[in-house]
């Protein structure tokens, strides 16, 4: 039997883009769809915050006005909305971008995704965004707002200290803060989602999953390459 490969897989998201919640259901197509045709290799996903817009307020902002100033009038917003509700159904998903009041910040989100990983690990972080996602683009709540992710985190089983015993919205500020230099490194004509697979193969946007698949097995391909020159 062959010793077991590793997949490592650098996955960049922001939870207000809905291509990330495409890519996501996506990527993982593409690692079952891997593993049927390489049951040797071990993937191993590492999620990377990535705010597109992080001077959103705290509060956020009305969604549909936000998105109407963003790309220039009700006719494009519904030409975007349409083709991102055809994507997402692709991916066997339904949207309710028409119902969505808010656009939030996402950095505590983020931050929370973060504690996630430090506390549970990638599995149940993958399982956070998943709720976040379906919390924001199904059934348009607020993901900015605390009780929001204290709830979220919950319905995943993660532990989080108890509120204040005041009247105010749960206090979050404790959780870990963003210290991503990669972010800074890679914002310049950077986007979400993007994967990085094996630090030397990359793909840009909600691609189909064969593309991931594809982009996989070429960075095992050089690994191995590199593996047998190492060796001499």
């Amino acid at each position: 039997m062959n010793n077991p490969t590793t997949l490592t897989v650098d996955a960049y998201f922001d939870l207000i883009c809905p291509w990330c919640m495409i890519g996501k259901k996506h990527l993982e197509t593409a690692i079952e769809w891997l593993a049927r045709e390489h049951p040797n290799v071990a993937v191993r996903v590492a999620w990377h915050s990535y705010p597109l817009i992080p001077t959103t307020p705290p509060e956020g902002r009305p969604y549909r006005e936000f998105y109407l100033a963003r790309l220039g009038g009700p006719e494009a917003l519904a030409a975007r909305q349409a083709q991102v509700c055809a994507a997402a159904r692709e991916a066997g998903i339904t949207l309710a971008l028409d119902r969505i009041e808010t656009f939030p910040s996402t950095l505590l989100a983020h931050r929370l995704v973060r504690h996630a990983v430090n506390q549970a690990g990638p599995d149940t972080a993958s399982a956070l965004l998943d709720e976040l996602f379906t919390r924001y683009f199904v059934g348009a709540e607020n993901i900015g707002d605390p009780q929001v992710l204290r709830r979220a985190a919950a319905a995943c089983g993660i532990a989080l200290p108890d509120a204040s015993a005041n009247d105010g919205p749960p206090d979050l500020d404790w959780l870990p803060p963003l210290h991503d230099p990669e972010q800074r490194a890679l914002r310049a004509g950077f986007g979400v989602p993007h994967v990085v697979f094996n630090g030397t193969h990359s793909v840009s946007g909600a691609r189909p999953p064969m593309v991931l698949v594809e982009a996989m097995q070429r960075a095992l391909a050089r690994a191995k390459q590199r593996a047998t020159l190492a060796a001499g």
